[in-house]
């Protein structure tokens, strides 16, 4: 560490990028204490991560911050649509996918925004340090020990925190040192090169914007990704080599002369399927990358990274301040691995064929399913009810199924509030009818009341505060009782 004298926080957070600095803004949002460390001077100077999901979205809705996204995002907001051609200049765009079954603006508070990560960065780690994080890049973690009270670098002598959160990425030191192993596909597919680069295309694209094109060119085939729709772009190809003629080969993808092109950088990397043997060890907790890797055809790395933070966050503020045991981290574990294992193996099934002329695969989930945060928690911190039918996987229809986010419904003709804005960063009960005999044995926790329409009348769900359905029943005496058994005998308000 560069800094001498020792500190003390109730997190560490060891990893600045995306995933680390939403963690920090998220245990902030609790009222944590954090310090986060980030070995770069800066944040990320590739694009990488460009689309944000739905449920990624409503993360930062409720961090406040879903407008400042949005406008970081202004670049690319008409550029939703794929493309396919022999070169870019003949490219045309493919129809706007749309679920049959499912409408897109009833899904979700917010709607899915394209911003590339060297974008955002900047903006999460502003707003980080505007929200009292100790925010502090070019400081490397060199080791770490833990202990029954906390987790300290050697020695104790720079900083002891409570818990250690680990965003440190897909070679994560921290998992290393920890022994955990990784088990999954491993490679998939060939091993590939992207190609970053800047040319003012602004007159070739213009009229077909798209987030990615398929290039079919047998010298140069690929995919070209926007980046910022005119001039930053990246070129994905397949193969080892990084030392080919590439102002020659992209300019034979483009079809077009594009004489101001300039290669900004050549990375080799290898789409990989790999899931930690474990999310937790002691008082350290891995997120992100360093918990899971998978292809980028479903854009789900960074999401599901999100998705840890956000429930990680309120999992250590509620052990920290002593609301629940301890024990509930356990369930960190139990909830996020099937989680990312199956974000991960999704993401292994789906390929860059955006004519889909491949063989379709049964086991692909719905697309919403992946991108709303879908995906059905069966152990952890839950009261599950026997007989209660599972989420469907081939199909969007959420239902508020204990262990799934709860269904988004507006709560006003201006479509301002959600069922999504009432938990976080405390619990909700969601009741469908007269409120009043919930209220008056509700464990301390607020309760709304939902039209009837939302849920069979007299029946109520305790949402956790990630939006996580945790019971569901119509017994008004079982909340209290409920969070006691998830979070111990102090969970529950006088």
């Amino acid at each position: 560490m560069n800094v001498q004298r020792t500190r003390e926080c109730e997190v560490l957070v060891v990893g600045g990028g995306l995933v680390g600095l939403t963690a920090a803004l998220v245990l902030r949002h609790h009222g944590v204490s954090v310090t986060l460390v980030e070995r770069r001077e800066t944040t990320s100077p590739q694009p990488k991560a460009r689309r944000f999901h739905f449920r990624s979205m409503e993360v930062f809705r409720e961090l406040g911050l879903a407008a400042t996204v949005h406008e970081a995002a202004r670049d690319l907001a008409d550029h939703d649509r794929m493309a396919v051609g022999h070169t870019l200049a003949e490219a045309e765009q493919l129809p706007l996918w749309q679920p049959g079954d499912v409408d897109v603006l009833e899904v979700s508070p917010e709607l899915p925004c394209l911003v590339a990560q060297d974008a955002l960065e900047p903006v999460l780690r502003a707003a980080a340090q505007d929200a009292g994080a100790d925010v502090r890049f070019a400081t490397a973690l060199t080791g770490f020990e833990q202990d029954a009270d906390g987790v300290a670098d050697p020695g104790g002598r720079w900083l002891r925190a409570s818990y250690l959160v680990a965003a440190d990425g897909a070679r994560s030191g921290v998992r290393t040192a920890l022994g955990i192993g990784r088990s999954g596909r491993g490679a998939v597919g060939e091993p590939a090169v992207n190609v970053y680069f800047r040319a003012d295309l602004e007159d070739v694209v213009r009229g077909r914007e798209f987030n990615l094109c398929q290039i079919e060119h047998p010298d140069a085939p690929g995919a070209l990704a926007s980046v910022d729709g005119r001039f930053r772009w990246v070129f994905m190809t397949s193969g080892e080599r990084t030392d080919r003629d590439w102002p020659a080969l992209l300019r034979t993808a483009l079809g077009v002369p594009a004489p101001d092109l300039d290669v900004l950088s050549v990375l080799p990397w290898q789409p990989e399927m790999l899931v930690a043997d474990r999310y937790s060890a002691g008082r350290v907790h891995l997120v992100g990358d360093a918990a899971h890797v998978m292809p980028p055809f479903a854009a789900m790395g960074a999401n599901t990274g999100i998705s840890d933070a956000h429930e990680l966050g309120w999992k250590l503020a509620a052990a920290l301040s002593g609301d629940a045991p301890p024990a509930l981290l356990d369930s960190y574990d139990a909830e996020r691995r099937p989680a990312g294992w199956f974000a991960a193996d999704q993401s292994a099934r789906r390929t860059l064929d955006l004519r889909g002329t491949g063989t379709p695969d049964p086991d692909l989930a719905h697309p919403f399913l992946l991108v709303a945060g879908g995906f059905q928690y069966t152990d952890g911190a839950l009261c599950r009810a026997d007989g209660q039918d599972p989420e469907p996987v081939h199909e969007f229809a959420p239902a508020g199924r204990v262990g799934t986010r709860v269904p988004h419904r507006w709560l006003d003709e201006a479509r301002t509030r959600s069922t999504l804005d009432l938990a976080g960063p405390g619990w909700a009960l969601l009741v469908a009818g007269d409120p009043r005999p919930w209220e008056r044995d509700a464990g301390g926790v607020a309760v709304h009341r939902l039209d009837a329409d939302f849920l069979p009348a007299g029946t109520a769900l305790l949402l956790r505060p990630d939006d996580v359905v945790a019971w569901r029943g119509t017994d008004v005496t079982a909340p209290p009782r409920v969070l006691r058994d998830l979070l111990g005998p102090t969970a529950v308000a006088a």
